[in-house]
């Protein structure tokens, strides 16, 4: 692992023509204003909607900007803040300006570069817009970015890892990170956070057309760390880009998962996994915008949660225009309340504006324990605390399988596995499940 001291020359402009084909994706991230052709919830032909109003008339409708004045100060009475506790996030909020800046470590592989760039670099000027107000105020208050170049072509030989450390600092740390990768290039690039900190950071994603990117981002935060970001994920043609979150530490993390297409076939799915104790909040926003042609998207989050006031809170927002004919999508979220005082809240919202798709759907359930699960294994002579065990790793399973870096996933799986150990009294518990599901169209 290195520490980097030298800031590399990235050339911005000569790479917009190296990530995607010209014309292709001018305009990333949630519109500003409703696309041309695009109408409301159940207006015009085909369109449906699934989840609450807002004042577009559609659930997936939203309004971005860079200038956190555009947005009306938070009060927690918005659709899209009334689940965060407001005196966990309020210092961010606030804005306060900061030189604060979390340790960073490095692996890179032959041929990543590595660079910072100012507020007014042209790269930045591109990208996504903020989709909240903490956002447009990570944004200001940055200072410029990270930036991490993948180059075209390229075939990495192991992930790209940045290791971020909080140091304790009572400063809210600003940050942003830029991850580019170029046109046929294969990368994994792994974010590990860790450390205490009040961090409030955006992480934008391009992926270059015909590129195959996996990003790994792990929450393993300390006690009493409040993390607030947006994640921005633009797919260049033909591009696969694959994103896995995993929440485990800290006392309030809130993040918000944007996808957009800027060409046809490409392919997002996103994975997560949060495991919440006694008081931990752990939120996770999703947006998946189809507006092009042929495009797939796939949306997989599972969380358990245990301990007095233990909150999560996963909405899944999926929106397919007009213009996204060929579409196939499908968003599942699954919760695993392990004891009582727990809450875990799940809204998934599928909006279709055409009937020429695929498929689409979504899928949410919240309950306890499979009492038949821990009878198959007790019955085979396992103890009922081993048996437990088994069904949570079980659970996580198929998700944690998906980071592609072994010595990871053992690490993690190792951290739910302590975090078990700490369960207090876990007597047999009926089977309380709800569930909401659309079949495929």
């Amino acid at each position: 692992m290195t520490d980097p001291q030298t800031t590399l020359t990235t050339d911005s402009a000569a790479l917009a023509g190296e990530l995607f084909a010209p014309g292709v994706g001018a305009q990333a991230g949630p519109p500003t204003t409703p696309a041309s052709d695009t109408g409301t919830a159940g207006a015009g032909a085909g369109a449906h909607s699934h989840g609450g109003p807002a004042p577009t008339g559609s659930p997936a409708e939203r309004f971005s900007s860079d200038d956190p004045e555009d947005f009306p100060v938070v009060t927690g009475r918005e659709e899209s803040w009334r689940f965060t506790p407001m005196k966990r996030v309020r210092p961010l909020l606030e804005g306060a300006a900061s030189d604060a800046r979390l340790e960073l470590q490095t692996d890179l592989p032959d041929g990543v570069e590595l660079s910072t760039v100012g507020a007014d670099d042209a790269i930045l000027q591109g990208l996504p817009k903020p989709v909240d107000r903490l956002a447009a105020l990570t944004r200001v208050n940055a200072g410029g970015a990270t930036v991490v170049r993948v180059p075209a072509e390229a075939q990495l030989d192991r992930p790209v890892t940045l290791s971020l450390r909080g140091t304790g600092s009572d400063e809210v740390v600003w940050g942003q990170t830029v991850i580019e990768v170029g046109r046929f290039a294969k990368a994994t690039v792994v974010l590990d956070h860790s450390g205490s900190a009040k961090y409030a950071g955006s992480v934008t994603v391009l992926v270059g057309d015909g590129a195959h990117v996996e990003l790994i981002s792990v929450q393993e935060w300390a006690p009493g760390t409040a993390h607030g970001g947006q994640y921005d994920a633009v797919v260049g043609r033909d591009a696969t880009f694959r994103q896995v979150v995993v929440t485990l530490g800290g006392d309030m993390v809130r993040l918000v998962s944007n996808v957009e297409y800027a060409g046809p076939g490409g392919t997002a799915e996103l994975s997560g996994v949060y495991f919440a104790d006694e008081t931990q909040h752990q939120e996770h926003r999703l947006w998946v915008d189809h507006a092009t042609p042929n495009c797939v998207s796939n949306v997989v989050y599972k969380g358990a949660l245990q301990g007095e006031a233990a909150h999560t809170v996963w909405v899944g927002d999926v929106r397919i225009r007009p213009a996204a004919t060929g579409t196939e999508t499908y968003e599942l979220n699954r919760n695993l309340v392990l004891t009582d005082g727990a809450r875990a809240d799940s809204v998934p919202n599928l909006e279709i504006e055409t009937g020429e798709i695929v498929s689409a759907g979504h899928a949410s359930a919240t309950g306890r324990f499979d009492d038949e699960q821990l009878f198959y294994l007790c019955s085979r002579g396992i103890d009922a605390e081993t048996a437990r065990r088994l069904v949570v790793r079980g659970f996580f399973a198929d998700v944690v399988q998906k980071i592609a870096v072994p010595e990871l996933a053992d690490r993690l799986m190792g951290t739910i596995e302590q975090r078990l150990g700490a369960l207090p009294g876990l007597e047999a518990q009926d089977v309380d499940e709800h569930a909401t599901e659309l079949q495929p169209a």
